[in-house]
Order: structure tokens, then sequence, then C-alpha cells
């Protein structure tokens, strides 16, 4: 199960994806009920109580203020740490190193270091299952992140694009972004138009 608890929120938010190993979050040795990006200026505990009554970790994309911002709350409600690739943020309790596996409900995901919208951007892919988690990298409709805030470079974001195309080597099934709707018909072909629109931007 993967569901977006931000989805119809009416505030800054990004989206906020529960991964569970099945519905309503059954545990077991087989998967990681995971909470990837907490979002923020909602009741993120709330929308989370409706799905599971634990989380095994929180993987933060980056740490940006409308990624992060329910971090505490999610924190002191299960009793949580979170995971992500700057340790230096408040945000994030662990690192993840690029090119480490994660494991997020019942598949096994690959962390890509993947700058240029942020410093400490990861994003998320899934081989078996074809699902990457793309956080502020690229969104729906050919968009990409933008590269205007500290620690952004169009440049650098290309590439971080051009990488992740070539990681999912067309196998991708869905791709699930910060912001906007995710994709499951040709996620690839949006990673692409998203590619060629950063390259005329750079």
């Amino acid at each position: 199960m993967i569901h977006n608890i931000a989805q119809g929120v009416q505030a800054f938010t990004s989206n906020a994806f529960l991964v569970a190993p099945g519905a309503r979050g059954e545990h077991g040795a087989s998967g990681r009920t995971v909470l990837v990006d907490t979002g923020a200026n909602f009741d993120a505990v709330s929308h989370l109580a409706g799905d599971v009554d634990h989380l095994d970790a929180v993987v933060i994309t980056h740490t940006h203020p409308d990624h992060v911002g329910n971090v505490d709350a999610v924190r002191t409600r299960f009793g949580v740490e979170t995971w992500g690739f700057d340790t230096s943020h408040d945000a994030v309790d662990n690192r993840i190193e690029d090119g480490e596996t994660v494991r997020i409900g019942t598949e096994e995901y690959r962390a890509l270091h993947t700058p240029g919208h942020a410093v400490d951007h990861l994003c998320l892919y899934a081989p078996d299952a074809g699902v990457l988690f793309a956080g502020d990298l690229v969104f729906a409709g050919g968009s990409f992140g933008r590269t205007d805030l500290p620690g952004g470079d169009g440049k650098t974001l290309v590439e971080s694009i051009e990488r992740v195309v070539g990681t999912v080597e067309g196998n991708l099934q869905a791709l699930h972004t910060g912001h906007g709707p995710s994709v499951v018909d040709d996620p690839l072909d949006a990673l692409e138009q998203s590619l060629r629109a950063a390259r005329l931007s750079a």
C-alpha cells in the first residue's frame, strides 16, 4: 500500500507517502511501515492514525520545511526515528548514503543522491517494483524542482535527472513526486519530459 496522507490538504505542504506492507499497515517480518516525507502545516498524526498504529521509520527526501514540518509530531506520537542524507539537520536522525539500500514496505529501494533542487536531496528507487519516490526533483507534466533556493543549481539538477533516467532503465511503473499527482501512466515519459525541460532552463 502506498497512500499520500497529505492528499486533499489545503495548506502549504509536500506530499507524504505512507508505505505499508499490507492493509492498515499490517506488521510482519516481510515489510516495514515507512512514511516518506512528513509534510507540513497539517495534522499528520491524525491522518496516519486512520491507516496505521505504528511506524518503523520516516525517510526524508530532503529537508526543505514543507517536507519536514511534521517531523517532531510524528516522532513523538510513534516513537520513530528519521533517515535522510544530511544528519546535521535536526529533522534527520540517521544518514542514508548514496547508493545505500533501504527497505520501504516490502521492497528494497536504492537511495540516489540527486542534488540540484536541494543539496541533500535523495530519490528512492525500487527496481523490482519499478517505483520511484522523486521528491522535488521532477513533477508530473514535465516540470521539475526549482533551483533558485539556497543550494539549488540548474546544471546539477539536470545531471541528477539524467542519473535517475539512466537508473530506472525503462522499468519505471510509478512515479511519486513531492508535490502534485503521482504518475502511473507512462512515468518514464514524464521523467524524460522533465529532463528535456530542465535542460532548456539550465
